[in-house]
């Protein structure tokens, strides 16, 4: 049997390898493999490990407790985003243009040492480990949800989940009860007009002037439309449109994201966004095509009895390292499972200057060890909590 000092002596492997092989939302197959390859290793006759056609990348592995009187889950997202690494370190990615830029290689690493504990010193309640594809696009958590991956003995009573925090210390993990990370929407605007010469602009439609009053007017949406106390985001971060200095256009095309602490705050924005699309599509003659929902990226709401748990006995913990979080305008579709399953999300601090989805961004590894021995010691002294 493996004592946690053998575990904790792997996950540098096991991070190490996983940023080698970063792939995208629901093209996750090498992790696949070495995910389950990594677990097929530990399995035995109290550890199930489930895959699903339906999402193929997924992997659900459940340990039997001794004397269950919950099913305690803990979820950990394994895709990548589509950026070009330049941190310059050995183990940086081998797929070019994709990049672990936002720590799910962390999160792995901790659930693959979690199951390894676990698997070896069989838990009190049953426990379940979910890695989840498709976090940073495509929905991975409301996909799994919805094709029912959580029924019967695969059901949660409760969820736990980490996330990368560079801007604190390694190993520091942090929380708090109610609302965590907002709520998003994506924002796709296609602004149709009718293209000419840039010296004859009376007889075109021009979408780069509409463009321009509608970039201007979203940004009164926080302003003016938003309780000042709650706060909101409204943010572009592509344009395109145009081909040449002295032409105009038939149409251009920007993307954006929205984000609110509330799901009533991100309905308000959206509904208001949409007004004020119809508004400039109105005033300038021309047709505006928009793509605007929130999916499954909705607030991630800590479940405020599991959180001052989790809280009380992490600040009470001599070996762990506890600061109470503030909300943050991250987005997280870890918020959709929250939505439907009580549970918590916390940060993790990766100590690094370079914020998450930076391709420099380069996280201390000092911060696994004690992020593992903080989530296992605090799942152990959960189970021996009366449900």
């Amino acid at each position: 049997m493996q004592d946690t000092a053998d575990i904790s002596s792997a996950i540098r492997t096991y991070r190490r390898d996983l940023h080698a092989i970063p792939e995208l939302a629901l093209a996750e197959y090498k992790t696949h493999d070495y995910l389950l390859k990594q677990l097929k290793s530990w399995q035995n006759d109290t550890m199930t490990i489930r895959t699903v056609d339906a999402l193929p990348t997924a992997i659900l592995v459940r340990i039997q407790g001794t004397a269950p009187q919950r099913t305690i889950g803990y979820r950990a997202d394994i895709d990548a985003l589509p950026v070009t690494e330049a941190t310059g370190l050995p183990f940086a990615s081998t797929h070019p243009g994709k990049m672990h830029a936002c720590g799910h290689d962390v999160h792995m690493s901790i659930a693959l040492a979690i199951v390894q504990y676990f698997s070896q010193h069989q838990p009190k309640d049953n426990l379940i480990v979910f890695f989840q594809p498709a976090e940073e696009a495509m929905s991975g958590g409301k996909l799994a949800y919805d094709l029912g991956l959580f029924t019967g003995e695969w059901r949660p009573d409760e969820f736990y989940g980490i996330h990368d925090q560079p801007d604190l210390p390694a190993g520091v993990l942090s929380t708090r009860p109610g609302t965590l990370f907002a709520g998003t929407a994506e924002l796709k605007v296609t602004i149709h007009g009718q293209g000419g010469h840039a010296a004859y602009p009376h007889l075109v439609k021009d979408p780069i002037v509409a463009a321009a009053e509608l970039i201007l007017q979203l940004q009164t949406v926080v302003s003016r439309s938003v309780d000042p106390m709650q706060g909101g985001v409204v943010s572009i971060g592509v344009i395109n449109g145009g081909i040449a200095n002295n032409v105009i256009p038939d149409a251009v095309h920007f993307e954006g994201t929205v984000r609110s602490m509330t799901q009533a705050g991100l309905d308000i924005m959206i509904r208001r966004i949409r007004q004020i699309i119809d508004g400039v599509a109105l005033a300038n003659d021309l047709e505006i095509a928009v793509e605007l929902e929130s999916g499954s990226y909705l607030p991630v709401e800590n479940d405020p009895v599991l959180a001052q748990q989790m809280m009380a006995f992490m600040q009470q913990a001599d070996n762990i390292d506890f600061q109470v979080a503030q909300p943050a305008m991250t987005g997280e579709d870890f918020g959709y499972l929250l939505q439907h399953i009580p549970g918590v999300m916390l940060w993790l601090g990766v100590n690094d200057t370079h914020p998450l989805h930076s391709p420099e961004l380069s996280i201390d590894e000092a911060a696994l060890v004690p992020g593992f021995e903080a989530l296992k010691d605090f799942l152990i002294w959960r189970m021996t909590v009366a449900a």
